[in-house]
C-alpha cells in the first residue's frame, strides 16, 4: 500500500495522476506557489517598476489575491480535506477537482488581464470559484447530514460576497471596495476562530496524551463560546466601520478573550514538537491582531491601523497557513507527523515575515517592506519546493 493510500478507503483510491487525488494536493501546492511569486510580484508592482495589465490598482490587486487567490486555496484544500472525515463520503477527486482547480487558475489569469479581458469578464470568471466551492461544501453536508458544519458553506458565502464587492468597485458599479476587504478579513479571522479552534487544542492534547501527560488543554466551553461572540461582533462592527469607541472596545474585548482562550490550551507546553507549537504560534497573532485593530481605533495616534490588519493577515494567515498545510500533508502523505529542520525553518520565516510586516505600520521604510516579502517569500517558496514532491506523487 502507498503512502497516500494509507487508511484510505478501497473505492475511493484513484488511479490517475497523484495530484488530483485528494483535494488538498493541487490546492495546497497553488497555495505555497501563489502565495510566494504573488508576493514576488507585489512591491515591484507597488513600487511602479513593472505592471501588470489588471484594472485593479496595486494595493487592490495585493489584497485580493492574498484573500481570493492565496487564502482562498488553502481553505479549499482543508476543506477537500475535511469533509470527507466530517461526512464519511468519498472524496472530491479526479475530473471533478480537476476542473475547480482549473476554476481557481482561471480565477488568477482572468484578475491579472483583467485590463485586457474586462473587468466584468474578469468579475464573472473569478467568482466562480468560491461559488464552486460553496456548491460542493454545501452538497456534502447535506448529504451526510453533517449539521454541525453547516456554518462553513455560511462563512463561504460571505467570502464570495467580500471578493463581489471589490469587482463591484472595480467595475465601478459600486464603491465598495473597503468594505470588501474588510468583510474577508474577517470571514477568515473567525474561520480560524472556529476551526483553528478544533484543531489546535485537539493536536495539543493527542501530542501531550501520547507523552504521558495528564494536564491536557481545557475542553470548548463558555470561555471560547463568549471569545467567538466578543471577536465575531466586533469584527462585524469594524467592518460596517461602526463608531470607533464601540467597535475598538468590542475588538479588544475580544482580544482579551482570545488571549484567555489560546493560555487555556497549555501551548508552552509543546515547544519540542514544532508541528504543534506552530499552531500556537499562528492562533496567537488572532488576539495579537484583534488587540492591535482596537487601539488603533481608539488611539490611532499610537497604534496605525495597518499594524492590526497584518497582524491578522501576514500573521494569522500565513501562520495557521503554513501550520495546517505542512500538517495534513505529512498526515496524508503517510509521513511520521514530526517536524524536521526545513519545516521548522518555514515556520521561523513566516513568524519573521508576519513581525517585520507589522514593525513596517510603526516605521514606514521600504527596506523593512521588503524585508518581510522575502521572509515570506522565502516561507512558501520553501515549502512548495519541500513538499512538492509529497504534494504531486503518490
Amino acid at each position: 500500500m502507498t503512502p497516500a493510500a494509507k487508511g484510505a478507503t478501497p473505492e475511493w483510491q484513484f488511479a490517475g495522476a497523484a495530484i488530483f487525488d485528494h483535494g488538498f494536493r493541487p490546492f495546497f501546492f497553488a497555495a505555497g506557489f501563489w502565495g510566494a511569486l504573488s508576493m514576488l510580484l507585489w512591491l515591484p508592482v507597488f513600487e511602479g517598476t513593472m505592471a501588470l495589465p489588471t484594472a485593479f490598482d496595486p494595493v487592490s490587486w495585493h489584497v485580493h489575491e492574498m484573500l481570493f487567490g492565496f487564502v482562498a486555496a488553502a481553505i479549499a484544500g482543508f476543506l477537500l480535506t475535511a469533509i470527507p472525515n466530517w461526512t464519511g463520503r468519498k472524496p472530491l477527486q479526479g475530473a471533478p477537482l480537476m476542473i475547480l482547480f482549473a476554476i481557481w487558475v482561471l480565477g488568477r489569469g482572468a484578475v491579472a488581464f483583467s485590463d485586457l479581458i474586462g473587468s466584468g469578464v474578469a468579475a464573472v470568471c473569478d467568482l466562480a470559484f468560491l461559488a464552486s466551492l460553496i456548491a460542493f461544501v454545501l452538497r456534502e453536508i447535506l448529504a451526510g447530514r453533517n449539521w454541525r458544519n453547516l456554518p462553513i458553506p455560511v462563512a463561504l458565502s460571505g467570502l464570495l460576497a467580500a471578493n463581489a464587492m471589490i469587482h463591484a468597485e472595480v467595475t465601478e458599479l459600486a464603491m465598495l471596495g473597503e468594505y470588501g476587504w474588510r468583510l474577508g478579513i474577517a470571514v477568515v479571522t473567525m474561520l480560524i476562530g472556529l476551526i483553528g479552534g478544533r484543531v489546535v487544542p485537539a493536536f495539543t492534547r493527542n501530542w501531550l496524551a501520547k507523552r504521558g501527560e495528564t494536564r491536557l488543554p481545557a475542553s470548548f466551553g463558555v470561555i471560547d463560546g463568549i471569545a467567538l461572540a466578543l471577536a465575531a461582533v466586533g469584527l462585524c462592527a469594524w467592518v460596517v466601520g461602526t463608531d470607533a469607541v464601540v467597535s475598538g472596545g468590542l475588538l479588544l474585548g475580544g482580544g482579551v478573550a482570545m488571549t484567555v482562550r489560546l493560555a487555556r490550551w497549555g501551548g508552552y507546553r509543546t515547544l519540542a514538537e514544532p508541528l504543534v507549537w506552530s499552531l500556537h504560534a499562528g492562533f496567537a497573532w488572532v488576539p495579537i491582531g484583534l488587540l492591535l485593530s482596537g487601539v488603533a481605533l481608539l488611539w490611532p495616534a499610537i497604534v496605525p491601523s495597518s499594524a492590526g490588519v497584518h497582524a491578522l493577515t501576514a500573521g494569522a494567515f500565513g501562520s495557521m497557513i503554513l501550520a495546517m498545510m505542512t500538517r495534513a500533508t505529512l498526515g496524508h502523505s503517510g509521513r511520521d507527523l514530526v517536524a524536521d529542520a526545513t519545516t521548522t525553518a518555514i515556520y521561523g520565516l513566516i513568524g519573521l515575515a508576519a513581525i517585520l510586516r507589522v514593525a513596517a505600520a510603526f516605521l514606514p521604510d521600504m527596506a523593512i517592506l521588503w524585508a518581510a516579502a522575502a521572509a515570506w517569500v522565502a516561507a512558501f517558496g520553501l515549502f512548495t519546493l519541500s513538499y512538492g514532491r509529497l504534494l504531486l506523487t503518490r
